[in-house]
């Protein structure tokens, strides 16, 4: 559980030095959204007074969060322990949320992903992505080194996500207390076959780099905590992800596991405008082949969002990715969109 450790800190320390209750701003709640809640308004002399508008949720305002390459409530690539698009409390099914985002990565190769999640009870997210990597040169450098030509030029990953929120943000009136989420991930290569096939005269996937099956699972715990201390409100989150994948299933799954970390911030600069950074641990389990499969390497990215309307926002991203394949992959750009039914 050291992943709460810095989540819990900022918390602590946002609610010990915050404003007191007589001068406090919005509650927490209210802050992500960076909308105010809208006042009540006293009723005209004999008229009843109108009931009290309901405060928003924690990650209930407007299309936040987004979602994942991997389909799941985050950021570009780092989950987060928030929920989108929430079962409104007292109901069993929330509307399902849709994303796109798509990734140039340089040398011919792009990212794309499409994905969907539905939430149950206002506590358990299902989720699905497809992932499309053209992975460029790769195949005629492939080519070049066993003098057969490759059968493709893609790559398809499947991805089928369960996630439980455990705890809420500020549950059981604990202000300081983050939201936290336990998920679980199976993921599929389509092409993997295809792929080792192509690699059979150097020895495949298994010979060259001992990456040896076209499924795995991943297991992730996640938390989010809002700030509220600050002149705008700032959400952290913190977690980590335990894989055999090899550049995230896109190369197939290894026989080592691995457990990494994973971080993001994001910051409502008004109350349409969304800045975020995130940090994703990579570790190669695999042997690196110079030309063809080079080491995985950390991920970085810095994004902003546009929330168009309360039910769909899109986002530009920048991101430095390390090597991809057979070729480094800094100063990408990407662009996402999610719409809320």
């Amino acid at each position: 559980m050291f992943l709460l450790i810095p989540v819990l800190l900022a918390a602590v320390a946002c609610t010990s030095v915050g404003p007191s209750d007589s001068a406090a701003g919005p509650p927490a709640a209210e802050c992500l959204e960076g909308l105010p809640v809208p006042q009540e308004t006293p009723a005209p002399p004999g008229e009843a007074q109108p009931d009290a508008p309901e405060a928003p949720h924690l990650c209930r305002g407007p299309c936040l969060p987004l979602h994942t390459i991997e389909g799941m409530s985050g950021h570009f690539s780092v989950p987060s322990a928030c929920l989108a698009n929430p079962a409104p409390p007292g109901e069993i099914l929330g509307h399902p949320s849709a994303g796109y985002i798509h990734v140039n990565l340089g040398n011919g190769k792009h990212l794309e992903a499409f994905s969907v999640t539905e939430v149950l009870w206002d506590r358990v997210e299902l989720g699905y992505a497809l992932n499309y990597l053209d992975v460029g040169d790769v195949y005629e450098d492939i080519g070049n080194a066993t003098g057969v030509r490759p059968s493709g030029h893609a790559v398809r990953l499947h991805t089928l996500n369960g996630r439980l929120q455990l705890l809420k943000d500020g549950e059981f009136d604990q202000s300081w207390l983050p939201a936290v989420t336990a998920g679980v991930h199976g993921k599929w290569n389509e092409d993997f076959d295809g792929l080792d096939r192509d690699l059979a005269p150097l020895g495949g996937l298994d010979g060259i780099a001992g990456i040896d099956h076209e499924a795995g699972v991943e297991f992730t715990l996640f938390a989010s905590k809002m700030l509220t201390c600050l002149p705008r409100p700032v959400m952290l989150t913190a977690g980590v992800r335990n894989t055999d994948a090899a550049h995230v299933g896109l190369l197939g799954f290894t026989r080592h596991r691995k457990t990494l970390f994973e971080a993001a911030a994001c910051c409502l600069l008004t109350d349409r405008i969304v800045l975020a950074a995130e940090y994703r641990r990579k570790r190669s389990e695999y042997d690196e082949t110079h030309g063809l499969l080079d080491r995985e390497d950390d991920w970085f990215v810095l994004a902003a969002a546009f929330l168009v309307s309360d039910r769909c926002s899109v986002a530009a991203g920048y991101g430095h990715f390390g090597h991809v394949l057979n070729h480094t992959a800094n100063r990408s750009w990407g662009v996402a969109v999610k719409y809320e039914f």
